[in-house]
């Protein structure tokens, strides 16, 4: 062993007991040991960033960047509800949100995709009256399950992919990873969605809501075409009765109607006083294509008064629009006893002029009011749920009184953007995978189309990107670089060869394999394949086969974090809202994660001949 490899082994082996220990953030783990590669001169310092411009770091990024496209025009939620059964069991309930999260996950974030089904799934445990973890956890593993299925399913096929081109081979295509992939999804997705749930242990809900904020009280307009209009009271009522929410009022013509006749006909231009948990808000604007009142006229005068000094304060209001547009979000505030707002409404206190946000709902506990939105009378206790940039919105909470208590992501659905971030997504998708343009380069268009359709507004573009996980691939690629310049790679494969594998190539790879999900669960699954890339191309290398199942031996293993809730970020998101605990995710994780490597290893040898 040279002195080379020695310094390698040792920066390497410290970096994973780092990630381990789990005391720093991955990326700064990452970043420590690409400048200590640089301080020991196993790495040019010229070289030390070229990490930062590899074609799978951008794919990333783009991808990212494109996931939060179609999360936020509410794509995906209507996606959601045309493939969720409205009312099923149990069984068929988490099988098709499973299904979907897994579809999901296949072509954009996985991260992202339990995140937009995780109030979906809530919603079907407290229909079917069960413990939340047990809808969540199928949810979460069937996400990361559908991510191995395509090239950007998950960061871990990307990186598998870029070490791949630097073996001389080629990248591998979109789909290449979709046979050995789509069989282990299904059958891993089979087994949870028709008989792991049951294996979930039964904990507590524990900080699902956050809070208990109650109903708002909101106003939302019937718009030409929508499904609303036509329909009676009764019949939307009945639809949105899942969602917890009703109908308490109409406004006609400026007229505000308390208790209306449930066999009215709703007409276009109609108001709609509706009931509804925050989360619920969302679900009830998309099912009948609504639109939320004070959002819809932000650009309206406040009120018939003369607007004075408040109308000229903001000289530079307009030539800012699309810039604050861009960091427009929701928020719920609590108004204290001594608030200023106490006995004003939205128009007394020149909302929209002065600070250029909205209210787009009020919370009041045990009362219901007659009054319009814009001249409801705010009291001390209510909670508010306002729209605006988040700075002006933290300016607002200083001069007002209140106490912001949680920022809400209620995607207001857009059904123009939500078929623009389909139809980018899907040109993206296409581009790359019949090889007109390579897939850094075809998703970067994407994103480009996205910022200039307004998809994903420009200044969010960089909000969307996960960064910690954008240094530690593009640290990590150097390192494991030098790891195959100086042959530590190799030797670190000759080792598992000769005294565990004894030359076999079949073992070889399981235990390339069984490794590289070991140590998925202990650490991040995007470190770890940048750690086994080398060592699976170096095993190859010295049994003479084809390197390529090593390489989706560890891209598959690399997403099989179901034994941990440290493993996979979709495992840590559902932690507390399923009252988890540190050991219960290997009662469902194990099983699947024997059937992963009972169906992938066989997969490979036939897909991927060695």
């Amino acid at each position: 062993m040279t002195g080379e490899q020695s310094l390698i082994l040792v920066i390497l082996i410290a970096t994973v007991a780092m990630f381990l220990w789990g005391r720093w953030r991955h990326d700064m783990v990452a970043a420590g040991a690409l400048l200590a590669c640089v301080l020991f001169g196993l790495i040019a310092p010229a070289e030390a960033f070229a990490g930062f411009g590899h074609p799978a770091v951008i794919t990333v990024a783009c991808v990212l960047v494109l996931s939060r496209g179609l999360q936020t025009s509410g794509a995906v939620d209507a996606l959601a509800r045309v493939v969720l059964p409205a009312r099923a069991g149990p069984t068929l309930a988490i099988a098709a949100l499973t299904v979907v999260g897994a579809v999901l996950s296949a072509f954009m974030n996985n991260v992202g995709a339990l995140a937009l089904l995780m109030p979906v799934a809530i919603q079907i445990a407290s229909r079917q009256d069960m413990p939340p973890g047990r809808v969540l956890m199928p949810l979460a593993f069937g996400s990361i399950l559908g991510g191995m299925t395509t090239l950007i399913g998950t960061p871990p096929n990307l990186i598998v992919s870029g070490f791949r081109s630097q073996t001389g081979a080629g990248t591998f295509s979109m789909f290449d990873f979709t046979p050995v992939g789509l069989a282990v999804a299904a059958t891993g997705v089979a087994f949870v969605a028709l008989i792991g749930w049951r294996l979930v242990p039964v904990r507590r809900q524990s900080g699902t809501e956050g809070f208990d904020a109650g109903a708002y009280l909101t106003e939302a307009r019937v718009p030409e075409g929508s499904k609303a209009a036509g329909m009676t009271l009764h019949a939307i009522e009945q639809l949105i009765e899942e969602a917890d929410a009703q109908v308490v009022g109409l406004v006609r013509n400026e007229v505000r109607m308390t208790a209306p006749n449930p066999r009215r006909i709703v007409r276009p231009g109609d108001i709609l006083v509706i009931e509804a948990e925050a989360e619920a808000l969302a679900s009830v604007l998309s099912n009948l294509g609504l639109t939320l009142e004070e959002a819809k006229h932000a650009d309206k005068q406040e009120g018939g008064e003369a607007r004075g000094e408040d109308a000229t304060a903001r000289p530079d209001d307009k030539e800012n629009q699309n810039e604050a547009a861009d960091d427009i979000v929701l928020m719920e505030f609590a108004v204290l006893p001594a608030s200023p707002l106490a006995g004003h409404s939205a128009s007394d206190i020149l909302l929209r002029t002065r600070y250029g946000i909205n209210l787009l709902a009020v919370s009041r506990q045990g009362a219901r009011t007659v009054a319009r939105l814009r001249t409801l009378k705010i009291r001390p206790g209510d909670l508010l749920l306002m729209q605006g940039p988040s700075e002006t919105l933290g300016e607002f909470a200083a001069d007002s009184g209140c106490v912001p208590l949680a920022e809400r992501e209620l995607r207001i659905p857009d059904k123009r953007k939500a078929i623009a971030a389909g139809g980018i997504m899907a040109a993206s998708v296409g581009g790359a995978a019949f090889g007109l343009l390579p897939a850094a380069i075809s998703f970067a268009a994407g994103v480009l189309a996205s910022m200039a359709l307004r998809t994903v507004p420009p200044r969010a573009v960089y909000e969307a990107v996960d960064w910690p996980v954008i240094v530690l691939l593009a640290a990590l690629i150097p390192v494991a670089g030098a790891m195959e310049a100086t042959g530590t790679a190799d030797l670190i494969a000759r080792f598992l060869l000769e005294s565990v594998a004894q030359g076999h190539a079949i073992i070889a790879l399981a235990l390339v394999l069984v490794v590289t999900m070991t140590l998925s669960d202990l650490m991040n699954n995007a470190a770890t394949a940048a750690v086994m890339c080398p060592i699976a191309i170096g095993t190859a290398n010295a049994l003479g086969v084809n390197a390529d199942a090593f390489l989706m031996a560890v891209a598959i293993g690399a997403s099989c974090a179901f034994l941990t809730p440290i493993g996979h970020q979709n495992n840590t998101l559902i932690l507390g809202p399923g009252g988890f605990r540190f050991g219960d995710y290997w009662r469902l994780g194990l099983p699947v994660e024997i059937i992963v490597f009972a169906v992938s290893i066989p997969m490979l040898l036939v897909v991927w001949p060695l």
